[in-house]
């Protein structure tokens, strides 16, 4: 093997060579590796075979050593310079897009499109700048609205959205091109008949010598055999037992009755839809837009030239307006009277008794009556303020910032003050807090430096019912806290589901209910079942509408896409009729933010009556007085982990009764109402399960196994889980965790998986920081790892597709679509982070800017940990095999045109057209990918070519 790899450093640079030196004393570099590489000579192949047989048909890999994948990248070697007259916003043809339902039930583009006389301008028109602007608000949306556990791919955060237009022009290009070309069996024949040739000419004597060129590495010298190791480390040898819980849970109860069959299918109004809206801007970003009156002045410094300070401006307090009154109620009260109206004022002391009295109580309330933003500041005027810090916990990053803005408020101080929130990269709070809001990661992390959790006076963890994987993960953490800090005092609130299983898992600790207003609520249920749940409920929309008293309706819809499709289609319809009735058509998705909550609340113009379609948001974390109807369509999505593909992925399920019976409420909270549900009685009592599933039932517990590692857990079964996890799930993310070399052959945490710990990212991403220490490239990994943590920042609208297309082309480097992101963010630092080069290039400045801070915020805990801020230069083969080290058991070899399988389990994953990789003259024949996308293929997102030595070295 040292012979090998001696004749194959002869084709390396020095720079590569040290750094394999480097590796190769590190004692970790000598374990047991996945993969092993042979080379082997050419004179061994089957030369009549064609190569893409020669690599499918055997069990192990024949790959060539390409000196073209050690090239320097040639879009990296100088600077972008974009011709003057390539501006993307002129000199094209537009098609505008027909207008579309806004939030306030009209279209919101209030500036007329430019007339043909301007479209030769050399400057973008007013109607340009405001529809770019629109873009960059949403993209900050969407940003928030990220979970904090983020990792599942919906319609939203899908980063292949919108892009079905190009991967069918490419695919047919490219299928084009293999055509014209000749044949793998006919250029071998050809290449022998040359060699042949060659041979008689020198054995002639017509030819004295061959020439050869000595920068020309023949990639058919020697070809590289890549085995396989299917290694299991000794602690998950089948012997041990590591959860209660040993069989799979399935997030369906039944998976052949009706409900789970069309939950598979989808809507087929949908899909059809879908079609039609394809490279469309309603289709590119699935949502709509807020018509704000006032625009944030773009910064004058970056316009200057000077690099900003990327933390403060970007942050969410920085630019939050003070809450308008959008209802007659709020109009008319002051904060103290909209207060003391709560329900939760009307029991404050005998609740204030209750908390005095027992150290945990779980407090049980709807929607609405006042216990996220009541209760801490109860707690503050009583005084627990005083011993130490009050925390609030939320499962979602906007209701912790939007709740502690509008605590705010009610206590007359400055947001970061008094009250303060903090989620994942972003800390808006001080010396002087006292309340603060959070979610509940940021809690975990902070039971890492203080276990007891010891400057917490009181910990409120809201919206408990929900069972998310955090928040089981900090009941059972404090849990334990409490029993050594009888001082602190632990409230758990709650809807009306599950309450009585938080008490027991609390030792019988007593439950308060705040009572709330209902009304008798009449449940419909549909006599057959409905195949294509979008079309009923549109259907069941106009038929309320037209033949029902007044009311507000309120649908409940699975994500964003369904939400927009049923908006859609709901105003076309309602267009074909004669002179209907006014209706606003208002879409609620995504944990909306507070500045889009605000339009649900407003007064519908005209007396129209409003249409709500949201997603589960609004069973329970969200309040709009005047619903008297409710449209279930008894659907939602639930994250689940999908083994084949090694993530998780959010599917379409059928609701649990507790569900249904949560949102048949929300017809009865100002008067009797009506609950039509788009499916059987039978299928509600026997398709549905009781109460949703748990998340740490059903998803990737990687990171919390890593965790609760790092807490001390040695034996996962003595942690308190409220509902124990699958076996098989603890058993893959130990096995990555250990693959990764985070744990130990006897599964403990080795010292590598420690400091990936200190780092809030996934884990291989937080082994590229790590690993990039040790080939001295910290500075390019860490704006690549930056660049994955946000939402893609390619822009690409329909009026722009072929020039926001060759924009994005011009940042491609060849080799990896990693190293395009840090072209892009290397581009961008170079123009003074200015956000009009942004905008001429098709990228989003919201997105770079929160990649700055996240990158900052990264900086300042590798600093934190003593870790060097150093660069290689040029030298991308360093970077590539440090992304290498952390994706190396997401290899895939390559199996076609385009096409390659997993190394490990032999799926197929496809590169996507709007990979760097696609489509170019070479196909790399080992690529690591950063995830796998599933839409119409498997296709892999950020994709990067290696060396499958470096697999052989890495693995």
């Amino acid at each position: 093997m040292e012979a090998r790899r001696k004749d194959k450093d002869r084709y390396r640079s020095p720079s590569s060579q040290a750094s394999n030196r480097q590796h190769d004393r590190n004692p970790q570099s000598r374990r047991d590796r996945t993969y092993t590489a042979i080379r082997h000579s050419s004179s061994l192949r089957d030369s009549s075979a064609p190569r893409s047989s020669r690599v499918s048909r055997s069990d192990w890999d024949t790959t060539p050593v390409r000196s073209v994948y050690r090239s320097t990248p040639r879009s990296l070697a100088g600077g972008l310079t974009p011709r003057k007259d390539s501006h993307p916003l002129s000199s094209v043809r537009w098609d505008y897009p027909t207008p579309r339902v806004s939030s306030t039930g009209y279209d919101e583009m209030d500036i007329e499109p430019p007339k043909r006389s301007e479209w030769d301008d050399d400057e973008p028109s007013e109607w340009d700048l405001k529809r770019w602007e629109e873009e960059q608000r949403q993209l900050d949306r969407d940003w928030y609205n990220l979970e904090e556990s983020a990792g599942a791919i919906d319609d939203m955060h899908n980063p292949f959205a919108g892009y079905g237009d190009i991967t069918q022009k490419k695919e047919e290009e490219l299928a084009a091109k293999q055509i014209k070309k000749l044949s793998a069996r006919q250029e071998q024949y050809n290449r022998d008949n040359e060699l042949w040739e060659t041979n008689r000419m020198l054995t002639s004597g017509i030819a004295q010598r061959k020439a050869v060129d000595l920068d020309f590495e023949d990639d058919l010298e020697s070809r590289i055999h890549l085995l396989v190791h299917d290694l299991k480390p000794p602690f998950l040898d089948g012997r041990m037992v590591f959860t209660k819980q040993l069989e799979a849970v399935q997030p369906v109860k039944d998976p052949t009755s009706n409900m789970a069959v069309f939950s598979r299918k989808g809507s087929q109004l949908a899909a059809r839809k879908n079609v039609e809206l394809a490279g469309t801007a309603l289709g590119n970003i699935m949502g709509i837009k807020s018509s704000e009156d006032s625009n944030p002045p773009p910064d004058q410094s970056a316009q200057n030239g000077e690099p900003e300070n990327p933390k403060g401006d970007s942050q969410f307090a920085s630019h939050l307006k003070q809450s308008e009154a959008v209802s007659s109620f709020a109009r008319s009260k002051t904060l103290r009277e909209q207060r003391e109206f709560l329900p939760a004022f009307a029991v404050r002391e005998e609740l204030l008794r209750v908390i005095r009295d027992n150290q945990v109580v779980v407090v049980v309330g709807e929607t609405g009556s006042g216990k996220t933003t009541q209760l801490t500041q109860y707690l503050h005027e009583d005084g627990y303020s005083k011993y130490g810090t009050i925390g609030c916990t939320q499962p979602r990053r906007v209701a912790a910032m939007s709740v502690a803005k509008r605590v705010s408020e009610e206590m007359e101080c400055k947001l970061g003050t008094t009250v303060g929130y903090a989620i994942r990269f972003e800390d808006c709070t001080s010396e002087q807090t006292v309340i603060k809001y959070m979610t509940d990661g940021v809690m975990l992390r902070e039971s890492l430096k203080e276990p007891d959790l010891d400057h917490y006076s009181a910990i409120i963890m809201d919206e408990a019912h929900e069972r998310s994987l955090q928040t089981d993960v900090l009941m059972g953490l404090l849990r334990k806290v409490i029993s050594r800090r009888r001082d602190m005092k632990l409230i758990i609130t709650s809807a009306t589901m599950n309450a009585e299983k938080f008490s027991q898992f609390f030792g019988n600790c007593p439950n308060f209910t705040i009572p709330g207003r209902t009304f008798p609520v009449d449940i419909m249920f549909s006599k057959t079942p409905c195949e294509d749940y979008v079309d009923a409920a549109v259907k069941q929309i106009l038929a309320i509408h037209l033949g029902h008293p007044s009311g507000d309706i309120l649908v409940f819809m699975t994500g964003q896409e369904d939400i927009e499709i049923t908006c859609q289609v709901t105003a076309e319809r309602l267009a074909q009729l004669e002179d209907p009735p006014p209706l606003a058509i208002l879409p609620i998705y995504s944990q909306m933010p507070a500045d889009l909550q605000a339009k649900i609340f407003e007064k519908a113009p005209n007396n129209a009556r409003k249409v709500i379609v949201a997603t589960n948001i609004a069973e329970t974390s969200l309040t709009v007085d005047g619903i008297m109807y409710v449209v279930d369509t008894g659907y939602n999505k639930l994250k689940v982990f999908n083994p084949k593909i090694g993530m998780d992925s959010l599917q379409i399920t059928p609701i649990s009764q507790a569900n249904a019976n949560q949102r048949s409420g929300r017809a009865g909270r100002t008067g009797a109402g009506t609950c039509y549900r788009l499916y059987t009685e039978q299928a509600y009592l026997h398709e549905m399960f009781v109460n949703t599933i748990p998340e740490i039932q059903r998803t990737n517990l990687a990171n919390v196994v890593l965790l609760l590692k790092s807490l001390g857990v040695k034996n996962l079964l003595d942690f308190d889980f409220m509902d124990p996890p699958p076996q098989e799930n603890i058993l893959n993310s130990m096995y990555q965790l250990w693959v990764l070399g985070a744990l130990d052959n006897t599964g403990e945490l080795t010292p590598l998986g420690r400091k990936m710990v200190e780092f809030p990212l996934d884990p291989s991403l937080s082994k590229m920081l790590i690993v990039a220490d040790e080939l001295g490239c910290t500075a390019e990994i860490l704006t690549i790892v930056s660049m994955l943590s946000v939402p893609s920042v390619f822009y690409r609208p329909k009026e722009r597709i072929e020039q926001s297309d060759a924009a994005r082309e011009k940042f491609f480097v060849p080799e990896s679509d990693h190293l395009t992101l840090l072209h892009v963010y290397t581009q961008w630092k170079s123009h003074s982070y200015r956000d009009d080069w942004c905008t001429k290039h098709f990228i989003h400045a919201k997105a770079m800017r929160k990649a700055q801070e996240v990158r900052s915020q990264l900086l300042d805990i590798m600093k934190a940990e003593k870790m060097p801020y150093t660069s290689c230069g040029t030298n991308w083969d360093v970077v590539r095999k440090c992304i290498c080290s952390a994706y190396f058991h997401q290899a895939a070899r390559i199996k076609g045109i385009g096409e390659y399988v997993n190394c490990r389990t032999g799926m197929p994953c496809h590169l996507h057209p709007t990979s760097a990789l696609y489509g170019l003259g070479y196909t790399p024949d080992y690529i690591v990918y950063h995830e796998l996308v599933m839409t119409s293929k498997e296709y892999m997102q950020c994709v990067t070519a290696v060396d499958p030595y470096w697999l052989a070295e890495m693995g």
